[in-house]
């Protein structure tokens, strides 16, 4: 038999890549868990704080007859409560400023990629986790106790809060630092406060001054709460008015508070529009 005719006999096989199956689908553990844990939870609150539903009915008819009592707002101590007012607004300004110096400072020895030793990290973000659990009207109490009443407790009460809310999120946008970027530097014989000065306040400059003006938002809501419980500022003025059954002032007082914040939250807002032009 030829070497033809053997070609021609031998069956030929034809190899067939089989196409790798997509995997499956997993299912997120928030879904599987998660859910199902957070819709016991509901009920369970539900039975166990015993909701009393006709309560709730009455009281919105009743809260519909303390808004119709309201109007017309009471203009006559508009003076007083500007300058109230303004303490608020005082109050903000200093406890954001204070809180930002004290987390721009301590933020470069929280970062993992930049302190100068890891346990001086891990406690220095322990320290910020324990200001950030307790909130500020907590705070604002204890001083008050230490300090007595007026706007100073309240000053030092947002001081401590974002002072702990800002060296978390300082501390996390320098660990977002590229290593290469440090280790460059670091190889050319920079010292740490070089680096910090040249490689590192560039690249996260625009990110601090994001959260700075954020947490300003945020401080000067609290000015006004914290005024409720004798820390000075607007607060005191609505609580006072509240509890004189003086609504119609009330209502005054609450608008000046929300042209306040609304103000401010426009500035911060065409502010941030300008720093992302900037940086695009």
């Amino acid at each position: 038999m030829s070497m033809s005719q053997i070609n021609n006999t031998t069956p030929s096989f034809t190899l067939h890549a089989q196409k790798p199956e997509p995997p499956k689908p997993r299912r997120s553990r928030l879904l599987v868990i998660g859910l199902p844990l957070t819709a016991v939870l509901f009920v369970f609150s539900l039975i166990q704080l015993q909701f009393d539903y006709s309560r709730i009915m009455q009281g919105f008819a009743k809260l519909g007859g303390i808004i119709g009592v309201m109007f017309p707002p009471d203009f006559s101590e508009w003076r007083h409560v500007l300058l109230a007012a303004v303490e608020s607004l005082q109050v903000a300004i200093l406890g954001t400023v204070l809180g930002i110096a004290i987390a721009f400072f301590l933020s470069f020895l929280a970062a993992s990629n930049l302190t100068p030793h890891p346990a001086l990290a891990w406690m220095i973000q322990s320290v910020a986790s324990l200001l950030r659990a307790i909130p500020t009207v907590i705070w604002a109490l204890i001083f008050i106790v230490s300090v007595g009443l007026g706007p100073l407790p309240g000053v030092l009460a947002i001081t401590v809060s974002a002072a702990g809310m800002l060296i978390k999120v300082f501390a996390q946008s320098l660990e977002e630092i590229d290593k290469g970027v440090l280790e460059a530097m670091r190889a050319t014989g920079a010292t740490w406060l070089q680096i910090i000065m040249q490689g590192v306040l560039p690249t996260v400059k625009t990110a601090f001054i994001a959260w700075c003006v954020l947490r300003f938002e945020g401080d000067l809501g609290e000015s006004t709460i914290l005024g409720a419980v004798g820390a000075g500022g607007i607060g005191f003025e609505l609580t006072h008015a509240m509890k004189t059954y003086n609504f119609s002032q009330a209502l005054f007082v609450g608008l000046v508070i929300f042209m306040m914040v609304f103000a401010v939250e426009y500035v911060s807002n065409r502010y941030k529009m300008k720093l992302k032009i900037r940086q695009n």
